[in-house]
């Protein structure tokens, strides 16, 4: 199958042609054709199989067959929960929209909002937006939302782990009861079908692979040692294997900045990119891992979810996530497009519990290795105690760091009353 049988006008076609793609992928075929018709869709796609352009041709085409509004009130409103997805999106729409007269613009926190409003002032027809900037625009009465005709939630599961359904049901108030809506979705969680539920009229559903499912061509091995030996562990692989660019996630922000640092230390140009980073670090860190400057991104889940790095070779779970549906994005992001890749879990005694919840999500056992060297020596009991002792630790380095940025006041002064 081709471009042209799924009913796209020759200006799209032209822009596909110019990108280099030839033959729609399974989630591009089965929606397209669905989106063109005007239903609402439900769909299940992960990043990487080019959903994008899935909702995206369509949607251009849509738009510049309708008549146009004057002053380009907002007729497409794409919400993501991130603002690298938000980015990606805006950057594939642009290309996509090359031989057609329509604009689109992204809007996200974490930067200046002015040149955000000053666009938004002159017009645009498509919006890309993460839900909490958007909404603190339209407070303040700089676009509408009125004239919205189609509306897209992208990775809409990852928008209710951030939080977002609040906002998300502001944002629907928000918009003209008839419209088009298409919903993407890693998972279809119970919370996410209620939400479909509740704004979807009669969806079509569009499954582009198996609910839950992972890669094919994704080798996946647990490598058990203990913790303390994980990071040396991640430098012989990166090493020993000449790895040249690694995607590894951690659970915690804090986690991510540690082992860039070691990683550095031993030699491997390394970056960390999470919520905690400016909007800049995380695009200067995203381009030289991308350009081959930077060798292996640390990141979080959240950070991480929806970067386009095409054939990734190695992802490295330095940490399990304790939602096995992560364990599938995650892994997720290698593998794409027919490419081999390679999946590596580094588990320590204490995340049992989570390899039995991702085995039971994907309904097989996953393959375990030990490395010379980097045998388990700890025990379960021995890891909790240390734990609890960190976490002690912690606690009481934190009252003392308060009382003494929080000092008594001076006698005198603590008598004084209110006269």
């Amino acid at each position: 199958m081709s471009f042209k049988n799924l009913g796209l006008s020759d200006a799209l076609l032209k822009a596909i042609d110019k990108k280099g793609y030839t033959t729609p992928s399974p989630i591009q075929q089965k929606a397209i054709p669905k989106i063109l018709e005007r239903k609402d869709i439900l769909a299940s796609a992960q990043t990487g199989t080019g959903k994008t352009a899935g909702f995206a041709l369509p949607m251009l085409q849509i738009l510049n067959n309708s008549k146009p509004l004057s002053k380009r009130p907002v007729r497409a409103l794409i919400l993501t929960p991130t603002r690298e997805l938000a980015a990606q999106v805006y950057d594939d729409i642009r290309t996509y929209a090359a031989y057609v007269d329509l604009r689109s613009t992204v809007i996200f926190g974490g930067v200046n909002a002015n040149p955000q409003i000053r666009t938004l002032r002159q017009g645009v027809d498509i919006l890309v937006a993460t839900p909490g900037r958007l909404l603190d625009l339209h407070n303040q009465k700089v676009f509408s939302l009125a004239n919205v005709e189609m509306l897209v939630l992208d990775e809409a599961d990852r928008m209710l782990d951030m939080g977002f359904l609040r906002d998300i049901k502001k944002i629907l108030a928000l918009l003209p009861n008839r419209r088009q809506n298409l919903l993407f979705s890693a998972t279809f969680s119970k919370e996410i079908k209620q939400l479909a539920g509740s704004f979807l009229h009669h969806p079509v559903l569009v499954e582009a692979t198996p609910e839950n499912s992972t890669a094919e061509k994704v080798e996946q091995i647990v490598y058990r040692t203990d913790k303390s030996k994980k990071t040396d562990l991640v430098v012989k692989l990166i090493s020993e294997g000449d790895w040249k660019q690694v995607l590894i996630f951690t659970r915690t922000k804090h986690g991510a900045n540690r082992l860039s640092q070691k990683l550095e230390k031993a030699n491997i140009s390394s970056s960390a990119i999470h919520g905690n980073k400016s909007q800049g670090a995380r695009t200067k860190a995203l381009a030289g891992f991308k350009s081959g400057k930077v060798r292996v991104l640390v990141a979080t889940d959240i950070a991480a979810r929806g970067l386009d790095i095409p054939l990734l070779p190695h992802v490295i779970n330095y940490e399990l996530p304790n939602i096995p549906e992560d364990y599938v994005h995650r892994i997720g992001r290698t593998g794409r497009a027919g490419a081999s890749g390679e999946a590596i879990s580094i588990v320590s005694v204490d995340e049992d519990e989570y390899v039995r919840a991702i085995e039971k999500l994907l309904g097989e056992r996953l393959q375990e290795e030990t490395i010379p060297g980097f045998e388990v020596t700890e025990t379960l009991t021995e890891v909790l105690d240390r734990k609890a002792e960190n976490k002690a630790q912690n606690q009481r380095g934190r009252q003392n760091s308060n009382r003494k940025s929080n000092p008594k006041q001076k006698k005198g002064f603590q008598k004084r009353g209110r006269r």
